[in-house]
């Protein structure tokens, strides 16, 4: 079960990380879950350095980090995507 709360959350930081960074990124839903996803990670290993992974009550620290970690990610995926693939999908 854990791996459906890891596919949840790394589709909703992905989401809420192309709702933050201006513009508009070509990158598709797959794309965003798994870049999401590695920001999830990015942003616990964060957590787990700077020594804030485990706090009482909800995780405020860890969850910002996560998300700093998923628009990292999607930004990056996003530069990647229209550098190999978005030149062949322009539309205009």
């Amino acid at each position: 079960m854990d791996w459906l709360w890891a596919i949840i959350v790394g589709l909703v930081l992905g989401l809420i990380a192309k709702a933050i960074i201006p513009g508009k990124q070509q990158i598709p839903l797959w794309l965003t879950l798994l870049c999401g996803l590695a920001g999830s990670l990015l942003g616990n290993w964060a957590a787990g350095a700077l020594g804030v992974e485990h706090t009482k009550g909800i995780d405020w620290i860890r969850h910002a980090l996560q998300l700093i970690g998923a628009i990292i990610m999607v930004a990056l995926g996003n530069r990647l995507w229209v550098a190999t693939r978005g030149k062949k999908h322009r539309v205009g």
